[in-house]
């Protein structure tokens, strides 16, 4: 193939696995992409040999075509992408790199099952057959694969401890399970029956098959509505919305996808607005690309509070806008305060099993800003976009907030 040909073919700027294919569609190479346009292009460079291998330059002479599949999220790419290596085997995945340096995923066939990653090397030296309920890989991308696990366990708490659960031998081994369990890592709850649900839904998100997990989530919460069981119904909820929202840029960022392309980047930030605690208003602004995205602005009215409480208000109004999935989910979460204010932002992102990096925009007296709180990394690359950001949700707060005003003493 050359760019002549790749030109013909329309690709999405959306996560997803793509598939080069040579004669009769036999398919040469499986990989997975944030974004299937930019990383597709990435293989039709002059200095291709130097910059990948000489290997992947005669897989890209040697292909036809290619084709994709979109997902839903980055996570998704990297599970597809190795169930389809596992399956089809193609001949430049399996040359490009030794299998036995792959990480995989093993469930263990245990009371309580243990979910845990090994080397392809050690696979065959510590399990039997005997010993695996379910087996997931190789997952060629080893640090990413270890980024995704981590908000996968936002998901579904498992265990992952050296030995089988039950089997502790001291009270220090004990004790960092239960540490762990009130923490979230671990499940909270010490019933087999649940926690074997857990592996399922488990079992099904590594298989591919999110959207039948969520069905099957969506049936259990209207069962549980319809038996008056509201608590338990909401955190059925709240999963099947984590499960429809993974925010996984923790995996856009080690692809540096998300540092490169400014125009992937999403900037949500938000602000309060009132006078001794009247009028109390909140704002999200939006900005994408560097620019400002004023179509997506939004305004609340804090209903919550009736003094002036500024951490508690932007917690109110995040929350609210969290339940609007229909809105574009943020990359980066910007608030307008110090420590409480962020604070109370990843609280409620934890709270809802979303994983956005927060960043907080402290000012002096006269509200000029003075220092950002956040990933270094992040602030060094998007520290003019964040701080437009928050100057147009407090611009934008201040004129709602005014308009409040004057609405309060018309006649």
């Amino acid at each position: 193939m050359n760019r002549k040909d790749l030109s013909k073919i329309k690709f999405p700027d959306n996560p997803g696995v793509y598939y080069f294919l040579g004669a009769r569609k036999k398919i040469l190479y499986i990989g997975k992409a944030t974004s299937l346009r930019s990383r597709v292009r990435s293989y039709f460079i002059a200095d291709i040999a130097d910059k990948r291998s000489r290997l992947i330059e005669k897989m890209v002479e040697e292909a036809k075509t290619i084709e994709f599949t979109e997902t839903d999220s980055v996570i998704e790419a990297l599970i597809l992408e190795a169930n389809l290596i596992r399956s089809h085997k193609p001949f430049y995945n399996t040359r490009n790199k030794d299998d036995k340096s792959y990480n995989h995923l093993v469930i263990t066939k245990e009371e309580f099952p243990r979910v845990l990653v090994i080397r392809g090397k050690d696979l065959v030296d510590k399990f039997t057959e005997d010993n695996i309920k379910y087996h997931f890989g190789p997952f060629p991308s080893g640090q990413l694969f270890k980024e995704a696990l981590k908000i996968v366990r936002k998901l579904f708490q498992f265990y992952d401890t050296k030995i089988p659960v039950g089997q502790e031998k001291t009270r220090m081994a004990r004790g960092k399970i239960d540490f762990n369990r009130q923490i979230g890592l671990y499940p909270d709850k010490h019933s087999k029956k649940e926690y074997n649900r857990t592996i399922r839904h488990l079992r099904m998100f590594f298989e591919g098959k999110k959207h039948q997990l969520v069905t099957e989530l969506e049936k259990e919460m209207k069962k549980l509505a319809r038996a008056e069981k509201f608590e338990e119904a909401d955190v059925v909820k709240k999963r099947i919305f984590a499960l429809n929202h993974i925010q996984d840029i923790a995996l856009m960022k080690n692809e540096s996808r998300i540092y490169r392309d400014e125009k992937r980047i999403r900037i949500e930030a938000y602000d309060i607005a009132h006078l001794s605690g009247q009028d109390m208003v909140g704002v999200m602004t939006v900005v994408e690309g560097g620019e400002p995205a004023k179509t997506e602005y939004r305004k609340f009215r804090v209903r919550g509070f009736e003094k002036a409480n500024d951490p508690g208000a932007m917690g109110e109004i995040i929350a609210r806008r969290i339940k609007h999935p229909e809105w574009p989910m943020p990359q980066v979460l910007v608030v307008d305060g110090s420590t409480a204010q962020k604070n109370v932002a990843e609280k409620i992102l934890r709270q809802n099993s979303l994983v956005i990096p927060v960043v907080a925009v402290v000012k002096d007296e006269k509200h000029n800003p003075i220092r950002l709180m956040g990933q270094k990394k992040l602030l060094d690359l998007h520290k003019d976009s964040i701080l437009l950001a928050n100057s147009e949700s407090h611009r934008f707060a201040i004129v709602y907030h005014r308009n409040m005003r004057k609405q309060r003493y018309k006649l």
